[in-house]
Parts: structure tokens; sequence; C-alpha cells
């Protein structure tokens, strides 16, 4: 089993695409773009799916330095809410490569901080 966890400051993911134009695009898809942007508190929602991102990597073992793409790993939600990864790419030749199947994945955030577990499953 490989288990990744992360928090991060909503206020950094603010100041990163307040400053980084191109930040929002080269780590989240359009789909969790619009998703975010749909949202009353977008920072929020924004900073939980960096977490996840980062835990994702965290629990592969690779990060962006290591050839993952932060857009192959995409953070979806089931008609319940529940969230889940949706694998592109890079993520899903390191996932075959280690043989992973999917990972449970666990995110909360408030008004300063957003925080993900995910548990990479075999």
């Amino acid at each position: 089993m490989r288990v990744g966890t992360d928090i991060t400051e909503v206020s950094r993911i603010s100041e990163l695409m307040g400053r980084h134009s191109e930040f929002g695009a080269t780590v989240f898809t359009p789909r969790e773009i619009a998703y975010c942007e749909s949202k009353r508190y977008t920072f929020e929602h924004y900073a939980a799916r960096f977490a996840v991102k980062e835990s994702v990597m965290k629990a592969v073992g690779r990060g962006w330095l290591q050839g993952l793409e932060w857009t192959d790993i995409e953070v979806a939600r089931h008609g319940s809410g529940e969230p889940f990864i949706e694998a592109h790419g890079t993520l899903q030749a390191a996932m075959q490569q280690l043989g992973i199947s999917s990972f449970a994945v666990s995110l909360s955030h408030c008004r300063t901080h957003a925080t993900a577990v995910v548990i990479a499953l075999q």
C-alpha cells in the first residue's frame, strides 16, 4: 500500500493564480477549473485539488520533476459528490508500472487550508 498526504494554504494558491496567469491551466484541467469557478469559495476548491494532486504524486513516488504532468491527475466527482482520481497519460503509465489500479481519496478545506489523503490501491 502506498499513501500520500498534503496540506496547502488557500492564500498560496490564490496568490500563485493571481501572479502567474498560466498557473491555473498548467495545474488544473478544464473540468477542474469549471468546477472550482462555479463555487462561492473558489480558491478553497482549487487548494483542495492541488493538495490531492500533491498527495497522488507522493503516493506514486514521483512528482512533476520526475515526469508526472499536473493535468494528468484529475480530481473528479461521482454523482454522490465523492471525489476520485481520473488518471491520464503520465499518471496512467506510472500506475501501470507500479501495479496501482485506482486511488482512494479524501479531501477537506476551510477558509485558510486544504488537506488531502490519497491511498494507492493495488
